[in-house]
């Protein structure tokens, strides 16, 4: 099966290697899902069991930082930088640890029912470790905030999205087939567009320059700051809520019952 599996992704590439670039792009998005599809077939229900009929009795949020595993410090993982930044906040900086199973690095804050993960796979397939981590930790997609760079805006500039296109990004397009919706809510980071004749892989795939890091700084905080206001609006829903089921017997048997049902995988 893994034979001619290969032997069929070796064929399509020769194939789109003598055609235009639009073809080898739509091929690269085709075999990128087959990759991710099949890594999502590993049996996620594994570690959907007893723990995640525990972490699923609370409304919980995760907060994920797109990126490339090994290349931190650059433009395209920015989403990382703040991440980390958001964790050291929170006092949270030495309680990160390595998931093998989720592919990716998770901080888990029982007393904020949160979740922070750093992917540690490639890019154009971070929504693996992102649908895995969602299973696991029984979250809604609704309640999955990425946070990832942006070219159409400029460094310095960081706006929140919900849902909508993946703007060409393929970590957020990979985030969206893995989970099959478009309802989460984005951090979007500038980076700016590359000057000159500068590749947008090469500008995308560098390290930022020393004035840039200065303005790197004030966006790092800036970052932290939204976030820290997403999350604070999610905890007063959440109260809210709470508040709203147990002034009813029924209503809180019902909202029980719904926040432990584990998130569906598809593949």
């Amino acid at each position: 099966m893994i034979k001619r599996l290969l032997v069929g992704i070796f064929t399509c590439l020769c194939f789109t290697l003598s055609q235009p670039r639009r073809y080898f792009l739509t091929m690269q998005r085709f075999l990128t899902r087959i990759v991710s599809r099949l890594w999502l077939c590993e049996p996620v229900a594994t570690a959907m069991s007893s723990e995640t009929q525990v972490h699923a009795q609370g409304g919980r949020r995760m907060v994920v930082g797109l990126g490339n595993p090994g290349m931190e410090g650059t433009r395209h993982s920015v989403g990382m930088a703040v991440v980390g930044a958001l964790a050291a906040h929170l006092g949270l900086a030495e309680r990160w640890r390595g998931d093998r199973q989720l592919c990716g690095e998770v901080v888990v804050a029982e007393a904020r029912r949160l979740v922070l993960l750093r992917p540690r796979v490639l890019m154009n397939v971070n929504g693996v470790a992102v649908a895995k981590a969602a299973s696991k930790y029984g979250i809604r997609p609704e309640d999955i905030l990425l946070v990832h760079d942006e070219m159409d805006k400029p460094l310095g500039k960081v706006a929140i999205k919900h849902g909508g296109s993946a703007r060409g990004h393929n970590g957020v397009r990979s985030c969206m087939d893995c989970l099959h919706t478009d309802v989460m809510l984005r951090l979007r980071v500038g980076i700016g567009r590359p000057a000159g004749k500068i590749s947008v892989e090469r500008h995308v795939l560098g390290r930022f320059g020393a004035e840039e890091r200065n303005v790197l700084d004030s966006v790092l905080v800036q970052s932290v700051d939204i976030l820290m206001g997403q999350l604070k609006d999610h905890e007063e829903e959440e109260e809210e809520e709470r508040r709203c089921s147990s002034s009813s017997p029924a209503g809180g048997r019902q909202a029980k019952v719904a926040n432990m049902e584990p998130l569906q995988t598809h593949v």
